[in-house]
């Protein structure tokens, strides 16, 4: 063991990657001491997830990120649509055919509905360009010296005798070898399952192995080949897929979009006993027969394997420890929902770590982390494998096959082009089929509608509100468990979303002017909790205020009501008008959020209604 001198962070994060490193900048910018460690020498050079969803958005933009990320993504008219295509190309029939297209992540008929959700647009920024921006935050905010990559966690105990509650993790610099104690009150376990859960003994529940996934990130000139520059996914769906789709093919960017676009990620899946697998002139030649071009000229820049799999870990909290990310549910990519997850676990949990560490709330709030976060990551899970079967219906429409030759294939496909009532047949099927999928990329009800049915809140009694698809109509509510919804404020002629005016430390407590002032008298009488609550007042002569009246139409309560929302902007508590008991209730809810037990000689501290 080095001589080095012990580090005691509040919290040790493990894994540099998008949960880990935005779980250091949110913990960060609440003034809580963390300590990253990372086992690779940089972030990530991969292209990985890219889809970056409006939820998360909102929480890059809380963490100062988004206008960078934004700067980043494509423009708006460059990626909103998938594709299903037989090839990219081809001399003659059914060669270099598209199947049929879809708009996808809030575009075409899906921009109104979108912009309503939320105060920000989707994001599409492949990992490897992505991590550095995350990295970048982190170290400003944390300080390089706390940001430590190509360091890695080799072991993880129970807290020694001499140091308390928490554990005390060995950290070892892959630099120089040397090995360093690091006792700690807690640990984020974002390391994509590698270390932490094997150490704990936690086990993942779902299939694995299903598939050999083979990433081909390379530079490509595509400028002659493609026609439609609004499709950021190509989908493959021919022989060579041996009765399935043979791959996927994504715009990468930077900088051109489209057809101009410099660099490509080509996927292609391989049966996990397949060695080819791992030959790389095999690899190409799948992905050349895929696209239809096979004299095309690649320069690679990486390739990479993953496994395509859909598990979910038994527990996310073990004493001191807290699996978030792939760490806790890794998914399938169909859905987009695996970075997505990751970033929106550590948000649940960033703001009740720093709430038991600055005494705001017991212990016992962190088992909410696992009650709230596990039943998201599980359905996620789920709706990413159901998603993952949509391309087989595609083409079983078209008539392929496991047991047919090519030969047979391409004949089936042919059939989809006739003009004959088969051939009419057929692409009606092959058009439903295609249909079908939308929900993989039209799913805003599981991307902004996900809530909690228990954990740090106070239920109401009143159901969930359902759409008439439940995956892509997103219904807001205030209901206990959701998300606030956003609508536009006014504030001194600016406009603000509702969601600027909830604190990151505290609870905030959204009441009506007209009963402003009962309000904050009943913060100060529900005194005993040491929790803080911040008044924030929306109405005539309010500092906020609601011109459009879409706010009165969403809030749930009438003008005698309000809301107290959590810092990650998911309701808390809601009382549906004013009574002389509300007081008394709201000191209750507030104990039953933080898991306190209230004392009777401390008031709640307050911030002033603004007015």
């Amino acid at each position: 063991m080095s001589s080095h001198p012990r580090r005691a962070p509040d919290v040790l994060i493990v894994g540099g990657g998008p949960a880990g490193l935005s779980a250091a900048v949110l913990l960060g910018l609440r003034g809580v001491d963390v300590l990253l460690v990372e086992r690779h020498p940089a972030a990530s050079t991969l292209p990985r997830a890219h889809l970056l969803n409006q939820r998360t958005m909102e929480i890059f933009t809380e963490m100062g990120v988004a206008d960078i990320v934004y700067d980043l993504s494509p423009p708006e008219d460059r990626w909103h649509k998938v594709a299903w295509h037989t090839t990219l190309a081809g001399t003659s029939a059914p060669f270099g055919q598209v199947l049929g297209t879809l708009p996808a992540w809030g575009g075409g008929p899906d921009a109104e509905r979108y912009a309503r959700a939320s105060p920000c647009l989707y994001a599409n920024v492949p990992q490897l360009r992505l991590d550095p921006v995350l990295r970048a935050r982190a170290e400003a905010v944390c300080g390089p010296e706390n940001i430590l990559f190509h360091h890695e966690l080799t072991a993880l105990s129970p807290s020694g005798e001499d140091y308390g509650e928490g554990t005390v993790a060995t950290v070892r610099d892959r630099g120089s070898g040397r090995f360093h104690e690091v006792h700690t009150r807690y640990v984020i376990a974002a390391d994509g399952g590698r270390t932490c859960a094997d150490l704990l003994g936690i086990e993942m529940d779902g299939p694995t192995g299903l598939l050999d996934m083979v990433t081909v990130h390379a530079g490509i000139d595509l400028s002659e080949r493609i026609s439609d520059d609004e499709v950021l996914l190509r989908y493959f769906i021919n022989p060579d897929g041996r009765g399935s789709f043979a791959g996927v093919l994504c715009a990468m960017g930077p900088g051109r979009w489209g057809r101009n676009s410099v660099e490509w990620a080509v996927h292609t899946a391989f049966r996990t006993d397949d060695p080819a697998r791992h030959d790389r002139a095999v690899v190409l030649d799948r992905c050349r027969r895929m696209l239809g071009i096979p004299d095309l000229e690649v320069e690679v820049h990486a390739v990479s394997h993953w496994e395509f799999e859909g598990v979910v870990a038994r527990r996310q909290r073990l004493g001191p420890v807290f699996l978030t990310g792939n760490a806790a549910h890794r998914h399938p990519p169909t859905g987009g929902l695996g970075l997505n997850t990751a970033v929106q676990d550590v948000h649940n949990l960033a703001w009740k770590l720093d709430a038991v560490l600055t005494g705001q709330a017991s212990d016992a709030l962190l088992d909410s982390y696992g009650t709230e976060r596990r039943p998201v990551g599980e359905f996620n899970v789920q709706h990413c494998l159901t998603n993952a079967g949509g391309h087989a219906r595609i083409a079983a429409a078209l008539g392929l096959r496991a047991d047919q030759s090519e030969k047979e294939g391409w004949e089936a496909i042919t059939e989809w082009l006739a003009d004959t009532p088969e051939g009419e047949t057929k692409r009606v099927a092959v058009a439903e089929a295609i249909a079908s999928n939308a929900d993989d990329f039209s799913q805003l009800a599981v991307e902004l509608g996900y809530h909690y049915e228990s954990g740090a809140l106070v239920p109401d009694g009143t159901p969930a509100p359902e759409g008439n698809n439940p995956l892509r109509d997103y219904v807001p509510t205030t209901r206990p468990g959701h998300h606030l919804p956003h609508v536009w404020l006014n504030r001194g002629g600016s406009r603000e979303s509702v969601h600027q005016l909830i604190a990151p430390r505290g609870l905030t407590l959204l009441v009506d002017a007209e009963h402003a002032s009962q309000w904050a008298a009943a913060v100060q009488a529900a005194g005993g909790t040491g929790a803080t609550v911040h008044v924030r007042v929306i109405g005539s002569g309010a500092e906020w205020t609601d011109p459009t009246g879409d706010w009165a139409v969403v809030r749930g309560v009438d003008s005698g009501g309000a809301l107290l929302v959590r810092p990650d902007r998911h309701i808390a508590w809601r009382v549906p008008d004013w009574s002389d008991d509300r007081p008394a209730e709201l000191r209750q809810s507030v104990c039953l959020v933080l898991s306190l037990q209230p004392s009777h000689t401390q008031p709640l501290p307050m911030t002033s209604p603004a007015t």
